[in-house]
């Protein structure tokens, strides 16, 4: 081989061997502070230009609520309360609470049409479970609709076209029973390339870390999830989720997963299949527009996790950010 052939090889070996590093971090996210570094108890967060929307509850009555959301569900006034209760590094002196009974309702939310429309966004927020807590149907969903709308759309057991509508859920589920309530985080999404369940319906492809998430009672507990849109007619989207500003789940193109049926998919430490990578759309008109904090109950999810249905479920909700950056956990206060 000619020193001039060898050159080019060598130089065709390290050109590839940078490119490999550069898809590799690619899919290098944060972990600890992001955004929350700058801003101390999470004082002056919501005036950055990143962030699309922020809610600490420390102000207002229910009724105020509505001048921040666009959709408050409360059904005869049972669901929605405040409670004297904070994450210690926030500094404040309540939350919001929200109680649902299969027996008298099914629970409540609030809905937020965020003021633009983004291709990749991160939701952070705090949520408790009291030491009783109870099984919850849905919980908190992030996504996008086209066009975007001031209250959350339906479309349970229906696959998206691509071009309308993509939503996740971070969501707990107790396996029938066999996690103690409310059981184990998993994301619970829908989109146009999600496969079919029971009787050719779609009710999401659960996806759940490779180690189970077990949700803590009694204790605050910050979740961030993000949703990166893929560029349409590629698989190039992506999901994530840290618990308490740690990397818990990340899936992209090449994540290794078990196998994928109409129920979703767990990822595996090892073996399994490369995930094929998210097509969240089909076009780029749709975009993420919405967070939906949800807490949804049902009397069959009860009986589905052996519990009574006339059971109390309460969750508190506190220091909300929607950002076009990665928040992390609340900075302490010096």
């Amino acid at each position: 081989m000619s020193r001039q052939i060898q050159l080019l090889v060598v130089c065709l070996w390290l050109s590839l061997g940078h490119l490999g590093e550069a898809q590799e971090s690619s899919h290098t996210l944060p972990e600890g502070y992001g955004l929350s570094a700058k801003y101390p108890a999470d004082r002056g967060i919501a005036r950055d230009r990143a962030v699309l929307f922020a809610a600490d509850f420390e102000d207002g009555d229910i009724a105020d609520l509505a001048q921040t959301w666009n959709s408050v569900s409360n059904k005869r006034n049972e669901v929605l309360s405040f409670r004297d209760d904070a994450p210690a590094a926030s500094g404040g002196k309540r939350a919001l609470q929200m109680t649902g009974n299969p027996a008298k309702n099914d629970g409540g939310h609030l809905y937020k049409k965020l003021p633009r429309e983004v291709d990749t966004a991160f939701a952070r927020f705090y949520v408790k479970f009291p030491e009783d807590a109870g099984y919850i149907h849905h919980f908190v969903h992030f996504g996008g609709y086209r066009p975007a709308t001031n209250w959350p759309q339906g479309g349970a057991g229906e696959r998206p076209r691509g071009d309308e509508r993509m939503t996740v859920g971070i969501e707990p589920y107790g396996d029938d029973g066999r996690l103690d309530a409310p059981g184990a985080w998993n994301f619970y999404p829908y989109w146009h390339e999600m496969k079919a369940s029971v009787g050719n319906k779609y009710w999401g492809n659960a996806i759940t870390p490779a180690k189970s998430a077990i949700v803590p009672r009694n204790q605050w507990q910050c979740v961030e999830i993000m949703l990166k849109s893929n560029t349409p007619g590629q698989r190039d989207g992506e999901l994530a989720l840290w618990l308490d500003g740690q990397l818990t789940m990340h899936v992209h193109r090449g994540t290794p997963r078990d196998k994928w049926t109409g129920m979703g998919f767990r990822l595996v430490d090892t073996g399994g299949e490369p995930f094929e990578g998210f097509s969240w759309r089909t076009s780029d008109k749709l975009k993420i527009n919405f967070f939906w904090l949800m807490h949804y109950v049902t009397a069959d999810n009860q009986r589905r996790n052996q519990q009574d249905v006339a059971q109390d479920i309460t969750v508190w909700f506190d220091n909300i950010v929607i950002s076009e950056a990665y928040v992390g956990p609340i900075q302490p206060a010096q």
